[in-house]
């Protein structure tokens, strides 16, 4: 179960196709419906999604879910204005001057990522990555499994940032804890 009722479903999508449309009056700029998809997971709520002429939103059900009016009011406008800005201007900033003034126009609030309240924020499910350990010349390093399974893999090898010395795997993992590393040059 995703936590959307096929009608909440059918309410975004009402939301979406109206927000297009006063965006495009806003813009006086012709803007077709695009697909929606509700297969976003982890901490985000929505995602506007473009890859070469293909566009469409991505929606996460169980972050809607915990707060679906607000979702529905907020996050619906906050990617319709991303969608539409794209459609204007190309090549404009994600949350660029652009969009932070049809964000103001269509009464939304112009910030870059929503943050639910504490009691709601427990409650979505996030996938944590092991963090592996690493040493170099002048201290230990914690690398995510991403990086760790280049390394394995011999598609990228990380240095320490204040020695420059190349990272060495100690052969052991843990839950918690980062510092950053960069790729050698």
């Amino acid at each position: 179960m995703d936590g959307l009722s096929s009608q909440q479903r059918e309410t975004i999508a009402e939301k979406v196709g109206q927000e297009i449309a006063r965006a495009g009056e806003f813009l006086d700029l012709s803007i077709p419906v695009i697909p929606i998809k509700f297969d976003l997971s982890g901490s985000a709520a929505g995602m506007y999604c473009r890859r070469g002429s293909t566009r469409w939103f991505r929606f996460n059900p169980v972050v809607f879910s915990l707060d679906f009016t607000a979702h529905v009011d907020d996050t619906v406008i906050h990617e319709v204005c991303h969608y539409a800005i794209d459609m204007a201007y190309w090549r404009a900033k994600p949350h660029g001057p652009e969009w932070r003034q049809l964000m103001k126009m269509m009464g939304g609030e112009p910030s870059a990522t929503y943050r639910a309240n504490p009691e709601l924020e427990s409650q979505i499910p996030v996938r944590r990555q092991k963090r592996h350990l690493y040493w170099c010349g002048c201290r230990e390093h914690e690398i995510s499994t991403t990086r760790h399974n280049r390394v394995v893999k011999r598609r990228a090898t990380y240095c320490c940032r204040y020695c420059h010395e190349a990272l060495r795997y100690t052969g052991s993992a843990r839950s918690v804890g980062s510092v950053l590393q960069k790729p050698c040059t």
